[in-house]
């Protein structure tokens, strides 16, 4: 995990806060399979204060009990012995951490901000795991808690180097790159050993570490370490409302859980919804309530605004073909019928060639389906480059391509036409052992308006154009030729 030098200081550093006893023993109790109810309620009366919180929380918003309870063994009634005892761990550890006062604390750390970060940060993991339905809401309160702890051990082990560090990075992310190339570990595995050290049940520690990693392809799920690391977005916009923030949440959430951004907004609403509780439990202010309405409705417009973005991005990409970037044949179909009709309607001039390349089987055997595709790019990007921005460009087969030209009568066509044949004949596609591969097209051109009479609809003009490529194949290749009523 981390490297020995570090996991040496860690070890013999003497300024880390010690847990408080009743953690201690809350700590063997997670970790005794056999342990009971009456030994949770007992450890926990030996702590007042834990004791009060505990009732207010089997009280609060969070766990929308019907029931309401005045002692430990009714809120252990409630909430159950697993809750209890993973919610006693995060309020113990919470309130002997956050009165911690570090050695040679920079003025670059603000503790407070720290701690505020942290509650957002478990508020929001409850708000996600509520809003996806994860069981165990508790075990995601206590590990959003201390997921970042690692930040803090870093602070108390080398508070000068790791000053530098922390001053220079701008962000959650580059902080973290920035300590592993510092100290070959980054604040997820300083944590982790720290956790461990302290005998935190397993699951929770791995899980803050893994939250760290990059989320896998196609692992959408409400799984807890995705909920963990769209968390730490999440508190990060809740608590520095930016666009840059919003920005980094909007992608965290798309590519841990597949969030869409109307789900988003949901879960910031059960955030505003259960603020005020958590802040009671933890004595701590994370937001005045004005403040929270105008962080939902900015949220709402910038999510809207994102959502909006999406959708124009995934509506393009289904037009499009996946190699070339050309619009795909279906595309095609649609825009030439709706061309066609207002051509047709409007006497208007309408013009499309389809474009094949010579001989390309001959090119895919001989250099292989690689070369093949690069080949079918270049051509691509070239017309492209050299066609208006009202044009359409479509793959319309395997090596076949079509161009629609509205507004465009046969004349000005053929001049286009013969510039794009001759410009693709210059394309040289070089090979990696040296070779290179030229290509040459065979092309068909049919107008509307010079055929009006016998072009009822589109398909009329579409295999007006493709009997023209016909025959320019069957004229010997390389050549334009239009379409004339035989």
């Amino acid at each position: 995990m981390i490297a020995e030098s570090l996991k040496i200081r860690l070890d013999s550093c003497q300024e880390l806060p010690s847990l408080p006893a009743v953690a201690i023993k809350i700590i063997e109790i997670a970790n005794d399979p056999n342990a009971d109810m009456a030994s949770v309620c007992q450890y926990i009366s030996l702590d007042p204060v834990l004791a009060a919180k505990l009732i207010r929380t089997a009280n609060s918003p969070i766990y929308k009990s019907r029931r309401s309870a005045t002692n430990i063994r009714q809120a252990v009634s409630i909430l159950g012995m697993h809750t209890v005892i993973v919610i006693a761990l995060s309020f113990s550890l919470a309130n002997s951490l956050m009165k911690t006062t570090l050695p040679n604390q920079s003025p670059v750390f603000d503790s407070n901000f720290f701690w505020r970060r942290s509650i957002a940060t478990s508020l929001a993991g409850v708000a996600l795991g509520e809003k996806l339905g994860v069981k165990f809401l508790d075990d995601l309160f206590l590990a959003s808690l201390i997921q970042e702890i690692g930040i803090l051990a870093f602070w108390v082990i080398m508070p000068d180097e790791y000053s530098k560090i922390f001053q220079s990075s701008p962000d959650h992310d580059a902080l973290l790159i920035a300590e592993r190339e510092a100290f070959g570990a980054g604040h997820d595995e300083l944590g982790y050993a720290l956790l461990h050290k302290w005998g935190i049940p397993d699951y929770i520690a791995l899980s803050c570490i893994n939250s760290h990693c990059a989320p896998e392809p196609k692992s959408f799920g409400p799984m807890l370490q995705a909920c963990l690391a769209v968390s730490r977005y999440l508190a990060d916009y809740f608590l520095v409302p930016k666009d840059s923030q919003m920005m980094n949440l909007n992608k965290a959430a798309q590519d841990w859980l597949g969030l869409e951004a109307s789900t988003l907004i949901d879960v910031i609403k059960i955030m505003e919804e259960e603020l005020s509780a958590v802040e009671d439990l933890f004595e701590i202010t994370i937001h005045q309530p004005s403040e929270v309405n105008q962080i939902l409705a900015e949220a709402k417009e910038l999510l809207l605004l994102y959502s909006l973005s999406n959708m124009q991005v995934l509506e393009n990409k289904s037009k499009r073909d996946g190699l070339t970037g050309a619009y795909n044949r279906a595309y095609f179909d649609e825009t030439l019928q709706l061309e066609f009709q207002v051509a047709q309607q409007n006497n208007l001039p309408l013009t499309i060639a389809i474009f094949d390349i010579d001989h390309f089987k001959r090119i895919n055997d001989t250099y292989g389906h690689v070369a093949g595709d690069a080949v079918l790019i270049a051509m691509v990007e070239l017309i492209k480059k050299r066609i208006r921005q009202d044009d359409t460009l479509s793959r319309y087969g395997g090596e076949e391509f079509a161009l629609i030209l509205p507004g465009t009568p046969l004349a000005a066509a053929k001049g286009l036409i013969i510039r794009l044949k001759n410009a693709i004949a210059e394309i040289v596609h070089q090979i990696d052992d040296g070779d290179s591969i030229t290509i040459t097209v065979s092309i068909g051109i049919a107008a509307f308006l010079e055929h009006a009479a016998h072009m009822r609809c589109a398909v009329d003009l579409l295999h007006a154009a493709d009997a023209a490529l016909y025959t320019a194949k069957n004229a010997g290749r390389n050549q334009i030729k239009e379409w004339n009523l035989q």
